[in-house]
């Protein structure tokens, strides 16, 4: 179904003038260059997580009175003492924070994880479409080019 759409859309561009042609590969590429920035996010939101989901697993096995370091930004940590191991504060964006149980907190990470998995997966496809799209453009504005160029 994919391919009949793409021999649509090829057959609307070799309708086109060069800069129609031109304009519709320029919009493609910009596209899927906006897709692969939205991508890349993903993999790092999904990596962020997956660490996230891992401390609390590792945070869980620690003893009441461990001392640890504690992360106040990026790179700033603060030594503190684990209090109680089965509460913990999750971001839930925007700059709130929701106390839930340790178990609770890894269940939100996988969730997010798992949601982000499935956004990540169609913008995947997404992007094939929209670089098939250039790809065709490319094809069609070269050989309109080629047409136009005296022969010598």
């Amino acid at each position: 179904m994919a391919a009949a759409a793409g021999a649509g859309a090829a057959a609307e561009m070799e309708k086109m003038s060069v800069e129609q042609v031109k304009a519709v590969k320029e919009q493609a590429d910009m596209e899927v260059n906006i897709l692969q920035d939205s991508l890349n996010n993903i993999r790092t939101a999904t990596s962020r997580l997956e660490v996230a989901s891992s401390a609390l697993e590792d945070l869980s096995l620690r003893p009441k009175g461990k001392k640890l370091l504690v992360p106040l930004t990026a790179s700033l940590y603060v030594p503190g003492t684990l209090d109680d191991a089965d509460k913990v504060l999750v971001d839930v964006g925007t700059g709130y924070f929701i106390e839930k149980t340790t178990a609770e907190g890894k269940d939100y990470c996988d969730r997010k994880i798992n949601l982000l998995r499935s956004n990540f997966d169609q913008l995947v496809e997404v992007a094939a479409k929209k670089k098939s799209i250039a790809d065709e453009a490319a094809v069609i504005l070269q050989a309109k080019l080629k047409h136009l160029a005296p022969s010598t």
